[in-house]
């Protein structure tokens, strides 16, 4: 449209100019001794621009003719920019479709001429950590934050999370470190630092990450719950050695952090370290609470200074709970650790009766070795075996 009203505006001059000379009686006189040129003035104007135009046309053609070279590595180079933007989407969408040899291929391309090379370095690194190339890995890696030290907080990243995948923790934290010195951490490297605490065994770091990044509503209340138990869990193994460390640890678990699987815990560790009436306290003062079949069972094994209260108070647990085959277990240790065997007798055969668990199956044998019945302790060592196997 622009090209057609040009047009029109050109005809418009020239037939301006036209009616313009036809009223023009001038001319133009040019003695060039010995010669003498007279020509009308309208022509002299036409010739004037004619020449001009000519003039102009000509210069031009020996400029475009000049940066003909220019122009076209200027073309060229464009062209490989173009390339190699599709090649950087390319490599990313072949990332994410598993494809990972192409994805370092159209990587390579992209950080060759692209607009960001450090970006198609970490694309091109973590395709080679998928191809389980290390070389590669680290030379992509190398070359993320050349020229541009933005990238080096999403190089350290990669890092952590590469490091985690292999099993590295050490490396992990060491490259969040370097992380939190640049930029701080936010919440996904919190997470990446949780991960690799936890592979080292930091049960103490494991704990105040948990607790940071569920008071920044970053993780879901149950799965906080269910690391922090494990934390305190391995804590507690830890200190199970030593009885005075392990009352003054559990003192210190907030009360909401307390859980039945805590509890276990805690009481196998108290046992193991020989603090059977601690163990005694902590489960009765659970079971009165609520309700756990397996804490009753390691009730049975509890070996206080004195058992009777033991007994009493699981009998007055068991008309409240009288299909529970572990609390008819447990009464049938407790009483056979105080040589009633009868009383054990009649207990363990009740449990077994509910549930042919091969625990009890070797209560009853040991409890008839004790009463010198062989043949009928063998019989319980056999079913035990057959179990087993």
């Amino acid at each position: 449209m622009r090209g057609l009203l040009w047009l029109l505006a050109l005809f418009a001059l020239a037939v301006g100019i036209s009616l313009a000379a036809r009223f023009s009686d001038g001319y133009l006189l040019l003695v060039v001794p010995p010669y003498r040129i007279e020509v009308a003035l309208s022509l002299a104007i036409f010739l004037f621009f004619a020449s001009f135009l000519l003039l102009y046309a000509l210069l031009r053609a020996v400029r475009l003719t000049l940066s003909l070279p220019t122009r076209v590595s200027a073309f060229r180079a464009r062209r490989r920019r173009e390339k190699a933007v599709v090649s950087f989407g390319d490599a990313v969408r072949m990332l994410f479709e598993g494809r990972f040899a192409q994805a370092l291929s159209k990587a390579g391309e992209a950080h060759a001429v692209g607009p960001s090379p450090g970006l198609a370095a970490l694309i091109a690194a973590r395709a080679a950590q998928r191809l389980r190339e290390p070389q590669k890995e680290k030379e992509w890696l190398d070359r993320v934050s050349v020229g541009d030290r933005k990238l080096e907080p999403a190089r350290l990243m990669l890092v952590a999370e590469m490091a985690i995948e292999r099993g590295q923790f050490q490396e992990a934290i060491a490259a969040l470190q370097d992380l939190q010195n640049l930029t701080g951490r936010h919440i996904a490297a919190l997470r990446l630092e949780l991960r690799a605490q936890e592979g080292c065994g930091n049960w103490q770091e494991v704990l105040r990450l948990t607790r940071l990044l569920e008071k920044r509503e970053a993780l879901a209340p149950e799965l906080a719950q269910d690391i922090k138990t494990r934390a305190h869990q391995e804590l507690i193994r830890q200190l199970q050695s030593d009885q005075g460390q392990l009352l003054d640890y559990l003192r210190q678990v907030p009360a909401k952090e307390r859980s039945a699987q805590l509890t276990h815990t805690s009481v196998e560790a108290f046992l193991e370290c020989g603090a059977h009436d601690d163990a005694q306290r902590l489960i009765e003062k659970q079971l009165d609470a609520r309700w756990d079949s397996a804490l009753v069972e390691l009730y049975g094994r509890v070996r206080g200074s004195d058992l009777t209260p033991c007994i009493a108070r699981a009998e007055k647990w068991l008309p409240l709970h009288p299909d529970d085959p572990r609390l008819l277990l447990t009464l049938g240790r407790l009483c056979a650790a105080q040589r009633l065997w009868g009383k054990a007798q009649i207990y363990l055969e009740a449990s077994l009766s509910l549930a042919d668990q091969r625990a009890v199956r070797l209560e009853l044998a040991r409890l008839f070795e004790q009463t010198e019945r062989g043949q009928e302790a063998m019989q319980h060592y056999r079913a035990a075996a057959e179990q087993l196997a």
